[in-house]
């Protein structure tokens, strides 16, 4: 997951609607199941899926009264404590 791209989806979201972000990744993980999709597009893909489901999460805390920078700190302590040993 990368940050900057989280930071700029929960920007998107607060500009426009989540809705957007959802339908996007509906859209996403249908073409990874189409058939020829290289293992290099689909890690692509997958990596796009997760930021756009990381902002939702973002954007989900901002609403409930965090800042963003603490939202956005708070959820990369929990990616991070995921995938530690």
């Amino acid at each position: 997951m990368r940050l900057p791209v989280i930071k700029s989806l929960v920007e998107f979201i607060e500009k426009n609607d989540e809705d957007y972000v959802i339908e996007t990744t509906e859209v996403l993980e249908h073409m990874s199941q189409a058939k020829g999709i290289k293992d290099e597009e689909i890690e692509v893909i997958g990596e796009l899926i997760s930021n756009m489901f990381g902002a939702i999460e973002v954007s989900k805390e901002i609403k409930a009264g965090k800042s963003q920078k603490d939202a956005l700190n708070d959820f990369m302590k929990r990616v991070m404590g995921s995938i530690d040993p």
